[in-house]
C-alpha cells in the first residue's frame, strides 16, 4: 500500500506510525483496500523539498508537502467505479518536509502528529486527484480532510 523513504533526515517509528494510520483509514474510506494502488511517500528536508519544488513545479521556495498523482481524477474515478485493480499500480508520490511540519505544529499550536497526519492526508486527497484552488473544491477537499483526521480523533488541540 505504501513505502516510507528517509532522505537526509533520521528514521523514526513514530512517523511511520503515523504515516500507516492515516492511509489506512484513507483507504479505507475511499473504499481502495482491496486495490493494488501504491503510494511512495519521502520524508526530507527543506532543502531537499525546495530543489523539488523548483524542478517540478518551477517555484523555487520551501513548501511543506508536495503531490505527484499519477491519476486524472475522472481516470481514478473509472477504475474505482469499475474495481480494475488486477495489477499494482502507483496512486502517486507525496513528498513531505519534516523539518516544515515541526515548524508549523508548533506555529499553529497543536502536536506534531496533527500536522503529520494532515500533510499525509492532504497529500493523499492531491493524489486522488482532488485540490483546493477554487472555494468550491477547497470546501470538498477540507470535509474528505476532516472526516479522515476526525475518525482517527485527531484533533487541533
Amino acid at each position: 500500500m505504501y513505502e516510507i523513504i528517509y532522505e537526509n533526515i533520521e528514521e523514526k517509528k513514530e512517523y511511520e506510525k503515523v504515516i500507516s494510520n492515516v492511509l489506512e483509514e484513507c483507504f479505507k474510506e475511499e473504499k481502495l483496500t482491496d486495490s493494488k494502488l501504491y503510494i511512495t511517500i519521502t520524508l526530507t528536508t527543506p532543502e531537499n523539498i525546495r530543489k523539488i519544488n523548483k524542478k517540478y513545479r518551477n517555484i523555487d521556495k520551501e513548501t511543506d508537502v508536495l503531490s505527484f498523482p499519477m491519476f486524472q481524477k475522472d481516470e481514478l474515478d473509472e477504475k474505482i467505479k469499475n474495481k480494475d485493480f488486477l495489477y499494482e499500480d502507483v496512486l502517486g508520490d507525496i513528498v513531505i518536509s519534516i523539518d516544515k511540519v515541526e515548524r508549523q505544529a508548533k506555529e499553529y499550536g497543536h502536536s506534531f502528529e496533527r500536522e503529520l497526519s494532515y500533510m499525509v492526508v492532504h497529500g493523499f486527497y492531491h493524489l486522488m486527484g482532488y485540490d483546493h484552488i477554487e472555494e468550491k473544491d477547497k470546501v470538498v477537499m477540507r470535509k474528505k480532510e476532516d472526516k479522515i483526521l476526525d475518525m482517527l480523533k485527531i484533533s487541533r488541540d
